[in-house]
């Protein structure tokens, strides 16, 4: 993290601070620790139980067509997803997007993935039987598998979807919108949507919902590196509503501090696809600021003080744009 943000801001590593960079032991003592309570972290970190806060509150979410708890149930997994050309499986329990595959065709026998490759129904099965036995979960506690629908994106994103289906994360704290970004995958993310697997970071400006810059394998980008198509100044659709949705999820799942993830559908709109109530810190290098300042903030009206010692640093804020 230091190395990536140390290529992004134009400070050393022990200057971060003075930019309000958010760090990994910050944001785990002074945040997760001391606002999101233990109780709900097994709601957060499964997949499955969280689509059913979503539904219980009537936040959209993807179609849900299976869920498979045990390897008798893959007999009628063909039964229940052949009529549809397109889903994705994932782990109720994943995270990093471990364990994740994306269909977009297949003909029962052979189902292709966004990159091209061809996974035969012997080898898909395997893959589930992993996601079963936790390989790709949380504490590799045995898991189940989610199958749902493949998001189809927004016209927005076509010279920008490539390999994948683009998705929105926004940051939440003590129910205010904090920072947001569009995470987009490429070939060399394997359609997944992880920075750190080679996806793009672009930085949201929360007040408008246009796009700015962005972060691609540690280096700060401005045009899409598969596409060249620019990055820069696109008005996502729906902003409102998806700022709204995240604020309104993490109220519902009881947590102060949390990471949502929301695609654009191009029929359904927003839909969620998951919380994180561990979200990931590389947000910061897309937005070309740090978290430190605006969580400071919130607590300033809240009527509390996490982080006494930066309070002397914090001179003025930094924007949320380039």
């Amino acid at each position: 993290m230091t190395a990536l943000l140390s290529r992004i801001f134009p400070v050393r590593p022990s200057q971060l601070r003075q930019h309000h960079v958010l760090g990994l032991k910050a944001r785990n003592i002074h945040f997760l620790l001391e606002w999101n309570p233990r109780s709900f972290y097994p709601v957060l970190d499964d997949k499955v139980l969280t689509k059913g806060v979503c539904e219980s509150h009537g936040v959209p979410v993807p179609e849900t067509l299976l869920i498979i708890e045990r390897a008798g149930d893959l007999r009628r997994m063909l039964g229940q997803i052949g009529e549809h050309p397109e889903f994705v499986i994932k782990p109720a329990r994943g995270a990093g997007g471990r364990g994740v595959v994306v269909v977009v065709r297949h003909d029962d026998s052979n189902f292709e993935t966004p990159n091209g490759q061809v996974l035969s129904l012997a080898e898909l099965r395997y893959h589930i039987l992993t996601v079963l036995c936790g390989c790709f979960s949380l504490g590799d506690h045995a898991d189940r598998a989610i199958v749902e629908q493949r998001v189809v994106p927004h016209p927005v994103f076509e010279k920008l979807s490539v390999a994948g289906t683009p998705d929105i994360r926004v940051i939440v704290y003590r129910s205010v919108p904090m920072m947001a970004m569009l995470r987009l995958p490429t070939h060399a993310s394997r359609g997944r949507g992880n920075l750190h697997q080679g996806a793009v970071g672009v930085g949201i400006q929360l007040e408008t919902g246009r796009t700015f810059g962005g972060v691609y394998r540690e280096r700060a980008v401005t045009v899409h590196p598969e596409t060249g198509a620019p990055m820069e100044n696109i008005e996502l659709p729906h902003w409102p509503a998806i700022v709204e949705m995240a604020t309104d999820l993490s109220q519902s799942l009881g947590a102060a501090y949390i990471g949502v993830d929301i695609v654009l559908d191009a029929k359904r709109g927003p839909l969620v696809l998951e919380a994180n109530a561990r979200p990931g810190l590389a947000i910061q290098t897309a937005n070309r600021c740090g978290l430190l300042y605006p969580l400071q903030q919130v607590e300033e009206r809240k009527g509390t003080q996490l982080v006494p010692s930066y309070k002397g640093r914090l001179t003025a804020p930094v924007p949320n744009s380039p």
